[in-house]
């Protein structure tokens, strides 16, 4: 058993073809850290408490070779107190040894223990009889059946089950070999054969760090995903820093390299101790992203004592790493022992995670596991009222077809912060150039151009959506200003004010403009279909109104002298002169003067008369054409000017088609 700080440098030892992570489960006191020292002759125990007690505390860790295998071995703590180490010690496993006491049979943290390794996807295992020294044969068939019934309708069902004794070695030859047999299942198998793909960005998330004088800071973990050697750059998660690789360690030999199934010692250059914590992972640059929302699928064990429910507070254990949060059910406000269904968690601090990555659920007390599933979007908007169409695309999220999952990934992402080369993260899809060029043929991505250099990614159900959005945006503003034709654009623009780029609001409108089911300008925006409606007493507001401003002719009633005129309709004055501007009864001349449209043509021919007669005159001559007030002609002059009737040069007018 080689001390800890002296375990990194030892020397080269041949790297057998593959590398597998071996675990252990099971009961205190059931033999597990005996059976790894049977097996490979190191004592997984190392810390003074440990060795005191008679009992793991912390992950343990040793290694195997039986040709052409070599296994990282997990050794885990059996105590309940433990379940949180024994979860950090499962990630990454390959296989597991269910140990049992022959003497002692199936007990509670077996269930337990057992239940999170079927949460986790543990694809393979066997279980293994210890301490069958210690009974007899009728008493070892008895548990051996006992142990057969247990784990019916579980990955171990068929599994061979070991009687061993560590004492008398009875046994340990025959669990190599089956460990060997297995290992070749594992090897053969669809699934490890795509976890050998050298597409996959490396991950590893730590279990354990230290470090040693001359050489710095060491982590250590099982590497679950893609290929890092000395000299490349990681990031360390959720702290979002870049690290370089100084060595790399496998099983206590120097290495370039570190894989998929290996377990990993590797020292870090530029970091602290004190930076990194257990639950940390390293990955390659830009794969991994840090969130405080994700979108789970969840299975409540049978055994649970309760049901989840919406808003429980929880323990969320995910690779090494356990945080509080709160777990928000989807289109339901429980799910019961044995149920299934979609959730979102929301935890106190960011983690990262990637498309199909197992979790675990416990009551924080009393300690219950309670259960878990997979990530099925590691980075996704929060989904509060979820559509028919919006809950249809969340079992995409576990689709197997390949274009369906990326496109239930795009549409739950933030479209101002998504990429392409998130797909692998967020769905699981690693030929990402072939997928994304599918989702823009299909017509279920839309590129939108925010800058010279940065491209948006969209997804069209979420255009849409934004789409219906802006109708039920605009149906409320027809509603609060039922007196108006169109509406401002600045107005409905506030309401999408938490969009962070204004393309995307483009899009929307251009969607619906082609649609037809919006007239839109530059400054105005309206529903098709949708115009004023007056009150029998507006009505009569209204028609008064135009007889009023016809009668008064150039000089009548200025909008705040109005208010005074109908004192019970003093609130809808404005909108209804608006609305006779819309009908094009009235012309706004200024805030406070309007005209009606026959008086003004009236002033446009007298002005053009005197104008062509008698070019360039000035305000006060033309207030004398006008045979009106300065109150009244300045206003009507400038608006003149401003809609090209007239033009001016000083205080000298013309008329602009003459001019």
């Amino acid at each position: 058993n080689i001390p800890e700080k002296s375990r990194y440098n030892v020397g080269m030892n041949p790297e057998p073809h593959y590398d597998l992570i071996l675990g252990t489960a099971g009961h205190i006191d059931h033999g597990k850290t005996s059976l790894i020292k049977a097996l490979t002759g190191i004592d997984t125990d190392r810390l003074p408490e440990e060795k005191k007690r008679g009992i793991t505390i912390e992950l343990g860790y040793a290694h195997l070779d039986i040709n052409p295998y070599r296994l990282g071995i997990v050794d885990v703590p059996g105590h309940e107190k433990f379940v949180r180490q024994m979860l950090a010690g499962a990630t990454g496993m390959d296989l597991v040894m269910l140990v049992i006491a022959a003497d002692d049979s199936i007990k509670q943290q077996t269930y337990e223990h057992l239940d999170i390794l079927r949460l986790l996807n543990i694809p393979a295992g066997l279980i293994v009889l210890t301490k069958c020294d210690m009974c007899e044969p009728d008493w070892l068939d008895l548990v051996e059946m006992e142990v057969r019934q247990f784990a019916q309708g579980t990955f171990l069902e068929e599994s061979p089950i070991v009687r061993t004794s560590v004492k008398s070695g009875l046994g340990i030859d025959a669990l190599k070999q089956e460990l060997r047999e297995a290992c070749t299942k594992i090897v053969q198998s669809t699934s490890r054969s795509s976890d050998l793909d050298g597409r996959k960005p490396f991950r590893m998330a730590i279990d354990r760090m230290f470090s040693i004088a001359g050489h710095g800071t060491i982590v250590t973990g099982s590497v679950t995903s893609g290929r890092i050697g000395v000299g490349d750059q990681v990031q360390v998660m959720p702290s979002n820093f870049v690290a370089r690789i100084r060595g790399i360690q496998n099983h206590y030999s120097q290495g370039e390299t570190a894989h998929r199934g290996q377990r990993a010692a590797i020292n870090l250059a530029g970091v602290s101790l004190e930076e990194i914590d257990r639950g940390d992972e390293l990955a390659s640059p830009g794969y991994l992203v840090p969130s405080t929302i994700m979108t789970l699928k969840l299975t409540v064990l049978a055994r649970a004592s309760a049901p989840i429910k919406d808003r429980d507070g929880i323990n969320f254990h995910l690779g090494t790493t356990e945080l509080p949060g709160v777990v928000r059910l989807i289109n339901t406000k429980e799910l019961n022992p044995g149920e299934s269904g979609f959730a979102q968690i929301l935890l106190r601090e960011p983690m990262a995670a990637t498309w199909n990555q197992p979790f675990v659920i416990r009551r924080p007390s009393p300690q219950e596991t309670l259960g878990g599933g997979v990530i099925v979007h590691p980075t996704p908007d929060r989904l509060k009222k979820p559509t028919e169409q919006e809950l249809d695309l969340l079992k995409d999220l576990s689709a197997s077809d390949e274009l369906r999952r990326a496109s239930a990934a795009s549409y739950f992402s933030n479209a101002e912060q998504w990429k392409p080369e998130d797909l692998k993260r967020i769905s699981g899809v690693f030929d990402v150039g072939s997928i994304y060029e599918q989702l823009k043929e299909g017509g279920m991505v839309r590129e939108v151009a925010i800058s010279a250099s940065r491209t948006m990614h969209i997804h069209q159900g979420r255009l849409t959506m934004l789409a219906e959005h802006v109708v039920k945006a605009l149906g409320r503003l027809h509603k609060k200003f039922p007196l108006r034709f169109s509406h401002p654009k600045s107005a409905l623009m506030a309401e999408f004010a938490y969009l962070d780029q204004p393309s995307v609001m483009e899009l929307a409108l251009g969607l619906l403009k082609d649609q037809k089911r919006i007239n839109v300008n530059i400054h105005s925006i309206s529903l098709v279909g949708e115009g004023p409606k007056l009150s029998k007493a507006q009505k009569q507001v209204y028609d008064q109104l135009i007889e009023l401003f016809l009668s008064k002719g150039i000089a009548p009633p200025m909008v705040d002298e109005l208010a005074a005129l109908y004192p019970k309709n003093k609130d809808s004055i404005g909108e209804l002169l608006e609305l006779a501007v819309e009908n094009g009864e009235l012309v706004k001349v200024s805030l406070e003067l309007f005209l009606h449209t026959q008086t003004f043509s009236q002033i446009q021919q007298s002005l053009s008369a005197s104008l062509t007669s008698s070019p360039g005159l000035s305000a006060s001559d033309l207030r004398q054409v006008l045979n009106t007030t300065r109150k009244y002609a300045i206003p009507i002059l400038e608006y003149c000017d401003k809609i090209g009737f007239t033009t001016r040069q000083e205080d000298v007018r013309f008329l602009a088609s003459l001019k």
